[in-house]
């Protein structure tokens, strides 16, 4: 079997964004036209902001011995607790 040389993903992009919409050639993607199993905001990713918050030391203590992402755990603590809480 002979390996097919590809061009690099820039090369490929500035080659397509050369060509007008209808000489691209899409008939290897089907049309999606049953939209009912589609689900919104799953790739959601929530707007994060900086905050300086005062924890008790061994509280933060913990969370970083246990979680090396220490501060995703700290957020995910609390957004249990926000839905435990409705």
């Amino acid at each position: 079997m002979s390996k097919v040389e590809i061009p690099p993903v820039a090369e490929q992009i500035a080659n397509i964004k050369q060509k007008e919409d209808m000489d691209i050639d899409f008939s290897d993607i089907p049309e999606i036209l049953d939209w009912s199993s589609a689900v919104r905001g799953k790739h959601y990713l929530p707007v994060k902001k900086n905050v300086t918050l005062r924890l008790d030391a061994d509280v933060l203590e913990w969370f970083r011995r246990r979680h090396l992402g220490y501060q995703s755990a700290i957020n995910s603590a609390l957004r249990e607790y926000i839905h435990s809480h409705r």
